[in-house]
């Protein structure tokens, strides 16, 4: 890979953070936002900077060839990040070099994956245990993408079990100045619980000299903005709400710009399934392996079909149980061949603001 097309990645998203609009990202989710998505998500408007699903290293690492293929083949045009888990500081630094032989626009260290197949290797959000070990990292991958004129970012959580150790964290990062930090704003123990410490995410924006990233239950415009507002964040990073509604890119700028929001109907919303089903399928794909993998989807598509809480809990009922292609879509035509349209908020979230309007500090 040519030296001046990483140097090219890295200006475009150092022209991207310089912009005066909120940063919006994709949130990478390990074997669902892959290429393909990347394909579907581009499509409907799509985010301003895309995160690969993270690369495993170990001392024997080798890059995981479907996701650089994310990063050689990116249909989106925007910059991408490659990210990484791993817990060792000489095998991160040299998978990062590796990977600077590719398109990247930044190199970004993993401190939140929650899935205990990961943390408990102190990998992911498994390192806020131990934050010598995370200076270590810190220290190591700041050094060689400064060398090569990478960005570097993070995302993290505010805690492993609890947020306690957070301004500890928070003064890390801040002695091995990142050029952006994504903040989910829950502890690992709270997986994906409904409650966000928007707070925490808000004393991260305030106190530190580089770009911050509000992480956590953003599933509308409106709720969107009410985090930009409460936070004082540089942008959005957007995982299981973007999956829900593919529009919600498009219809956040929309909202800050005093444009009218398009709301997709429900055959709208049938026709992306049926985009998913047919990007997403291998060519040899067995029927029922196809099912479970649309599955992945559904589970967060099926939280915001309407008009209530109620259909929500039957569609995601009658998906669950299909086994193929046939039965699949026929769930989906009965609950969405419609011209109704869709709100695609998840039902029941707790709020942002309280009824007064005080921050709800969801602690």
């Amino acid at each position: 890979m040519k030296p001046e097309i990483n140097s090219q990645s890295a200006l475009g998203l150092k022209q991207t953070l310089a912009l005066p609009d909120p940063l919006l990202a994709l949130a990478p989710m390990q074997k669902v936002t892959d290429l393909a998505f990347w394909k579907i998500l581009a499509s409907y408007g799509g985010p301003d900077v895309y995160w690969t699903e993270f690369f495993r290293v170990t001392p024997t690492w080798k890059p995981e060839k479907w996701i650089l293929q994310s990063l050689v083949e990116n249909p989106t045009h925007r910059p991408a990040i490659a990210q990484l888990i791993g817990n060792e500081p000489e095998s991160l630094r040299r998978a990062a070099k590796i990977l600077m032989q590719y398109p990247v626009a930044a190199i970004d260290l993993n401190l939140g994956c929650p899935a205990p197949v990961v943390y408990k290797k102190c990998a992911g959000g498994g390192l806020l245990r131990d934050l010598n070990r995370v200076d270590s990292l810190l220290k190591a991958l700041r050094e060689v993408t400064q060398e090569h004129g990478i960005l570097f970012s993070v995302k993290t959580r505010v805690g492993f079990d609890s947020p306690h150790a957070f301004p500890e964290l928070l003064a890390l990062f801040a002695q091995h100045p990142l050029d952006l930090l994504t903040v989910h704003g829950r502890t690992v123990s709270e997986m994906y619980r409904p409650n966000v410490h928007y707070d925490l995410i808000r004393e991260a924006a305030r106190s530190l000299p580089f770009p911050v990233l509000a992480n956590g239950n953003v599933d509308s415009a409106e709720r969107a903005l009410q985090i930009l507002d409460y936070t004082g964040a540089s942008g959005l990073m957007i995982g299981r709400g973007c999956i829900r509604n593919p529009w919600l890119f498009e219809q956040i700028r929309a909202a800050r710009n005093g444009i009218a929001l398009h709301r997709p109907t429900g055959r709208e919303l049938l026709q992306y399934i049926e985009t998913l089903w047919t990007t997403t399928e291998p060519e040899d794909s067995k029927e029922r392996l196809q099912v479970e993998h649309m599955k992945r989807y559904l589970n967060f598509i099926g939280q915001g079909i309407g008009p209530d809480a109620a259909t929500a809990a039957s569609f995601l009922h009658q998906i669950r149980r299909t086994s193929t292609r046939k039965e699949f879509f026929s769930v989906c035509h009965a609950f969405l061949d419609h011209d109704q349209p869709q709100d695609l908020a998840a039902y029941d979230l707790p709020p942002v603001y309280d009824k007064v309007g005080t921050p709800e500090l969801c602690r």
